[in-house]
């Protein structure tokens, strides 16, 4: 499956949780296909070992962001756009999953979560906004889970945050419309990628080590060429993963009890 070549020549693609699994595999394609990119997250040694593994590195700047310290990111913002002088597309990328009973999870590991996975992304793209509906053009991007469409077992406060932004982004599409400005879910489901490594377990550590539903997933490369058809196709929702995933999102809105049943069942990890 490919993605419309050149369809993000010199366009610049602003993306955040860029350092490893989608965030890398996105950044790879962009670059292959001609992006200015600006790549994100907290490890900076990091995203330099993706901008040279990028076809096009001389087209990438690199930019620390801290999801977690949101009340500063309005900060960034400007010196984001100096980079290039421009931003067309945000991909919020950015995030934490979770491998926990609620019952045995501190609120503090819950509170945690939200703002990296929620407060992070909204208050970013809260930031850029004023700049989009100014140029009256921009997509923002936002990578949420098939979790946030229907729950499953050891990941309470990770759906939560991921229907959260949900909810947000539909009611701010509808906002922005008249600015022309795009909002585009991805509900990815389970990717082969570090995700369930880094996840944090009940007080707070990461589980450090790979879920066999998650080491089964589908690859990194596939889910970024279909995320990039998406946001190429200017969609509002995208639901990409197995068969079961897929049959997941549908079977909560017509056999809710059914799908409860169901995700009381199934191995999730």
């Amino acid at each position: 499956m490919k993605i419309i070549i050149m369809q993000f020549k010199d366009k610049v693609v602003w993306i955040t949780g860029a350092s490893s699994g989608i965030g890398r595999a996105v950044s790879l394609a962009l670059s292959k296909d001609g992006a200015n990119l600006i790549l994100s997250s907290r490890n900076i040694e990091k995203l330099n070992e993706v901008k040279l593994q990028c076809e096009q590195p001389d087209k990438i700047k690199i930019l620390k962001v801290d999801l977690d310290d949101y009340v500063n990111l309005n900060k960034l913002v400007q010196k984001a756009i100096s980079l290039f002088g421009n931003i067309d597309i945000l991909i919020n990328n950015g995030g934490i999953s979770q491998r926990s009973l609620a019952i045995d999870t501190d609120i503090t590991i819950d509170t945690r979560i939200f703002k990296t996975n929620y407060f992070g992304t909204v208050a970013l793209t809260k930031a850029l906004l004023p700049y989009f509906v100014a140029r009256k053009t921009g997509q923002i991007v936002v990578v949420t889970s098939v979790v946030g469409k229907i729950r499953t077992p050891l990941r309470s406060s990770y759906a939560a945050s991921k229907h959260a932004l949900h909810c947000f982004f539909d009611s701010l599409r509808s906002e922005v419309y008249d600015d022309n400005i795009t909002v585009t879910l991805i509900c990815p489901g389970y990717v082969n990628t570090n995700i369930s490594i880094n996840a944090l377990t009940a007080d707070g550590s990461p589980q450090n080590s790979l879920d066999k539903a998650t080491a089964n997933g589908l690859s990194p490369e596939y889910l970024a060429k279909r995320m990039l058809q998406a946001i190429a196709k200017k969609k509002q929702e995208v639901v990409i993963g197995g068969k079961l995933e897929r049959l997941a999102v549908y079977m909560k809105r017509f056999s809710p009890r059914v799908l409860a049943r169901m995700t009381r069942k199934i191995p999730v990890t």
